[in-house]
């Protein structure tokens, strides 16, 4: 084994035998959904103690290996019947206190089952999209403060969590030739697009990263061609750029949280630039490594200028990539915006850095980030979820960048499939064509009505969306009358004539009405075009 290398892979057979059958719904099982629920919020201690009454090996195996517990060496040998105690410790997984049946074994990496989701249908504006088959897939990474209860190091190699479920989620799961995952970390996004592509890319700037994706790539076999490579940003694939391999898909969790000097810098989460620069840099150059027609889909933070609307920075960035000659289609959804308090507060807790760790220590960063936001005037610093598209023949269609501090559904990507197949659909579609076209409602589409009881018609109208982004459309009659129209039978222009006889409302003026708010109910998924545009 590497000395400097966290794990060896050289042990990989023995323990995928050894994690069969460990899933995350028998997890769930062995800890009870308390348990969960807690873990969700990082206290491992409820689920250690449901574990410790179970006699089962999994048990044992999650106690030891995901939940930080001290088992015996005999418990440990039974955990692990393939690959054994000293197996494991030559791997590089645990340290054991001695040799003896009762003697302490701790684990020195985090190892846990995730489920991945392969390819799913997305059967665009006018059909649904399937999540895909969801596989087990074993990731090993450093263990959290959660478990260690001391502060993270430097090169602190992050595994599953809040963000990296979030971008898996959020990723179009369709069928793609070349992906690069850029920052890949130990390989978790990597492992999700195996399911759904044909050779992947993985970057990071650690050494120690790609020493943890390599293991979960041997522990794993994925299907598809691997190749990971140390660099930053686009360096490591700027060969294959010069050489016009492209890639159909970049995935990215980079380290997007700002850091400023002063600060404890974790590799993970701080990419050496200043400000929202790394961010600025991803949507910006993106473009460069994309083939035409191919995705980028990130996470990021963006600074939030003093009374300036968050939009136009970003607008910033997308201008840029298409002066650079790499006009993108863009759809960013802010999920939150924090103060600088909050921020700083935020992320010197995600790093271990608390008061009662270090009283100085902690406010010489406090103010080290309230300093630096003030000298850029600051206000706020945005997160969400950015998916950027090469835009091909005429150029870019779409700038969507939108607030949206609900739920979101898991997984999102076939809402993000769809969404994108039904702004195509529009961008080609004539206003006649739309008219001329019969439409259905979707599954998840409910209609609430409110009102005085003694009043014969509703004040409020909504129409409410179950799936996708959860939306409600505040509706009057006519936009309510079509939706309840929408059945397949009838086109859009019929419906709206026949709404306008009803309501004495002259043509002219209710197709000029229902056209863009028809428009924007199929962008957003509650219609749905169905068949052949019909002639009017």
């Amino acid at each position: 084994m590497d000395t400097n290398s966290p794990v060896d892979p050289t042990h990989s057979s023995a323990l995928r035998a050894d994690v069969d059958g460990w899933s995350v719904d028998a997890i769930g099982e062995i800890v009870g959904d308390v348990a969960l629920r807690a873990l969700g919020r990082e206290q491992v201690t409820p689920a250690i103690l449901a574990a410790r009454e179970s006699s089962d090996r999994l048990a044992a195996l999650t106690r030891l290996m995901m939940l930080g517990d001290t088992v015996t060496r005999a418990e440990a040998d039974a955990a692990l019947p393939s690959l054994g105690t000293d197996g494991a410790v030559a791997a590089g997984l645990i340290r054991a206190a001695g040799a003896g049946a009762d003697d302490q074994v701790r684990a020195r990496v985090d190892l846990r089952p995730t489920a991945v989701v392969g390819a799913g249908a997305g059967a665009g504006a006018g059909g649904t999209s399937s999540s895909g088959d969801t596989v087990t897939r074993w990731m090993a990474s450093d263990q959290a403060e959660a478990v260690t209860g001391s502060r993270l190091r430097p090169d602190h190699v992050l595994g599953m969590g809040g963000a990296s479920t979030m971008l898996a989620s959020a990723t179009m799961r369709a069928p793609r030739g070349r992906v690069l995952d850029l920052g890949t970390g130990c390989g978790i996004q990597a492992m999700h697009a195996s399911l759904h592509s044909r050779s992947i890319v993985g970057t990071d700037i650690s050494q120690r990263a790609l020493d943890y994706a390599d293991f979960n790539r041997a522990l794993n076999q994925p299907a598809g061609d691997w190749s990971l490579r140390q660099g930053s940003m686009f360096e490591p694939v700027a060969d294959d750029v010069a050489a016009g391999r492209l890639f159909d898909l970049v995935v990215s969790n980079p380290p997007f949280v700002i850091t400023p000097q002063g600060a404890p810098i974790f590799e993970y989460r701080h990419g050496g630039l200043p400000g929202d620069a790394i961010v600025e840099s991803m949507v910006s150059n993106v473009g460069s490594v994309l083939a035409p027609g191919g995705v980028a889909q990130m996470l990021g933070n963006w600074e939030i200028g003093r009374g300036v609307d968050w939009r136009e920075r970003l607008e910033g960035w997308l201008d840029a990539s298409a002066v650079a000659g790499f006009p993108m289609d863009a759809w960013v959804i802010q999920r939150d915006a924090l103060d600088g308090a909050e921020y700083a507060e935020t992320w010197l807790r995600d790093g271990g850095v608390t008061p009662e760790r270090g009283q100085a220590q902690y406010k010489d960063a406090y103010r080290a980030y309230l300093a630096d936001f003030a000298t850029r005037d600051v206000e706020a610093i945005g997160f969400g979820i950015i998916t950027l598209r090469r835009a091909s023949g005429d150029g870019p269609t779409l700038r969507r960048l939108e607030e949206h501090e609900g739920q979101l559904p898991s997984p999102l990507g076939p809402h993000i499939v769809d969404a994108l197949a039904a702004h195509d659909w529009l961008a080609t579609t004539s206003d006649d064509a739309l008219l001329a076209t019969a439409l259905t409602v979707a599954p998840d589409v409910t209609k609430e009505t409110y009102g005085r009881p003694l009043l014969h018609d509703p004040e409020h109208i909504l129409i409410r969306q179950g799936g996708g982004l959860g939306r409600s459309v505040k509706a009057d009659t006519a936009l309510a009358g079509l939706v309840g129209a929408c059945d397949g039978e009838l086109t859009v222009g019929q419906i709206s004539h026949a709404l306008s006889a009803l309501l004495d409302v002259p043509a002219s003026t209710m197709l000029a009405g229902m056209v863009p708010a028809v428009r924007d109910l199929v962008r957003d998924g509650f219609l749905r075009p169905l068949g052949e545009v019909l002639e009017p």
